[in-house]
This record gives C-alpha cells, structure tokens and sequence, in this order.
C-alpha cells in the first residue's frame, strides 16, 4: 500500500507543469501545492484516495490553464477563474491533510 502511495506521489510530482509565458504565478502556485501533497504523502498525512483526488484537481486546473493559454492570451476573466480553482485546491489539501482518517 505504502508503495502504491509513494509511486502516484512520485509520479504526480514528476508530472509536468505546462509553463507558459502569461501565466507564471499559477505555474508556481501549482508547482507550491505539488509540493504540499508530496509532504503530505510521505508524512502519512494523506490516504491513496485523498491523494488521488487532489491529483485529479490539479490535473484539471492544468487543463483550464492550457485552455485559457491556447489562444496565447490570458484574460482577467481566465485568471480570475484560475486562481478561484487554485483557492479551492489549496482549501481541499489543507482539509485532506489535517482530518483524522486514518492512514
């Protein structure tokens, strides 16, 4: 079990960050809550399932970053939403991290 929560860590950490150019400060809010679940997983903080879900969150805000990105210009409106996601991921990983579900 241990092994199989290490391996989508590992994997999700190593997964790529679309950078791009109008987009830097969600780049490093996503690269910061990676590392968050990372820290997470190896202290035992998070279950496979916590894990997986808050993987799966920030694979969608990867996808809302690369839709809004794909005309080459992000609006206000795009940013707006970005960072709205980006607060609610960052709400889940604190919550996941500090229930007491046991691991």
């Amino acid at each position: 079990m241990k092994v199989k929560i290490l391996f989508v860590a590992v994997s999700f950490a190593f997964s790529g960050i679309a950078f791009s150019q109008s987009t830097p400060k969600v780049d490093k809010r996503q690269k910061n809550q990676k590392t968050r679940i990372v820290k997470g997983v190896k202290s035992g903080e998070l279950t496979a399932r916590e894990t997986k879900q808050l993987a799966q969150q920030q694979a969608n805000i990867r996808k809302m970053e690369r839709k809004a990105n794909r005309d080459g210009v992000v609006t206000q409106k795009e940013k707006v939403r970005l960072q709205k996601a980006q607060n609610k991921a960052s709400r889940n990983i604190k919550r996941k991290k500090n229930n007491n579900i046991n691991r």
